[in-house]
């Protein structure tokens, strides 16, 4: 502005003045505008109009990313409107996924509509791997499956799952987790329902055709094409371990039960002695007062002394009677006492 000024003052030309101006204007216009970026869409038959390009530019929007994009669909073969891409740009999408998953469907002949492609885009899933796996079906590995058949043998199978991506059910569909888990249940079935494992070495493909009826696939994201056994090993003997368990689990439980009996038959045995010493102890009281007695039917004259022979020799007869029976040691402590 000084030097604009100062020629001023030194009395440049009217017409000198206007061409600076001018100058000056396309120099603002060319800083200002995005006239590159609407010349080569313009030249690549993908037309934007220079307001959509500064309005763009205004809610700092990365325009030539979205225009280079929109090129790409164009030269594609693919109708698609500008507005919807700068639509989902504005929600957080990935363009650049969505298109070229729109080119691949539309290359493979794939129905696959933008509103389809957005929808799975926003909801955190890749739309263009997911092409891919449609057009190009991935194969899924299952981890090592323990099952056991009725014969308490264990096998051990590992699966390869071959399945196509349905875009129609990419959204809400349940993943590859899914698919493992119900492959996995369905031959924990198959062999648990064989009567003897070697049904399954024989027939592998019983696994296959079993899981396959059973619709696997339904309400997931994928279509199972296939489902190959990749490999089969036996492993323990369930079953015998299951009975050596059993059979010292009822060990156990016997020797409890005979360690009980032993204590109650102790505690008997115990109760039983302590009961017979009380007994004696009773009996030896109790003859402890038949002197006393005898001595006080001495002195009050009910008791003579030819009635003490007679009772002696009673005893005496009744010793030896005892001792003819085999009884001579208790008629002897009799006597003792």
């Amino acid at each position: 502005m000084n030097v604009l000024f100062g020629m001023l003052a030194d009395g440049l030309p009217a017409w000198g003045i206007v061409l600076i101006v001018v100058a000056a204007v396309l120099l603002i216009v060319l800083l200002f505008l995005p006239i590159p970026t609407w010349f080569i869409a313009a030249v690549s038959n993908a037309h934007v109009s220079m307001g959509r390009l500064v309005g763009m530019k205004m809610r700092r929007i990365k325009y030539r990313a979205l225009v280079d994009v929109y090129i790409r669909a164009r030269k594609a073969g693919l109708d698609i409107d500008i507005t919807e891409l700068e639509s989902h740009v504005m929600a957080g999408g990935n363009i650049s996924n969505v298109v070229n998953a729109l080119i691949s469907a539309h290359s493979a002949n794939i129905e696959l509509s933008l509103q389809s492609a957005k929808a799975i885009d926003l909801a955190g899933r890749d739309v263009l791997n997911a092409v891919k796996v449609s057009v190009n079906p991935k194969v899924i590995e299952t981890p090592v499956i323990s099952a056991i058949a009725k014969n308490g043998i264990e096998l051990r199978v590992k699966a390869r799952v071959t399945v196509r991506a349905n875009i129609s059910r990419l959204i809400g569909g349940a993943g590859e987790e899914t698919i493992i888990a119900r492959v996995g249940e369905g031959i924990v079935t198959t062999v648990g329902s064989s009567e003897y494992h070697k049904e399954v070495l024989e027939n592998p493909d019983l696994i296959s055709k079993t899981v396959l009826k059973k619709g696997l696939d339904a309400g997931t994201a994928y279509e199972i094409l296939s489902i190959d056994i990749a490999d089969v090993d036996v492993g323990r003997n369930i079953g015998a371990q299951l009975q050596m368990d059993q059979a010292e689990a009822d060990k156990r439980i016997a020797q409890a039960n005979a360690e009980e009996r032993r204590a109650m038959a102790i505690a008997t045995e115990q109760e039983m002695k302590a009961h017979t010493q009380e007994m004696r102890a009773k009996v030896v009281e109790a003859e402890a007062e038949v002197p006393k007695a005898m001595a006080e039917a001495f002195r009050n004259g009910r008791l003579g002394i030819m009635d003490y022979y007679q009772m002696q020799n009673i005893q005496a007869d009744t010793a030896m009677r005892n001792a003819i029976s085999g009884n001579g040691d208790s008629s002897n402590n009799g006597n003792k006492k």
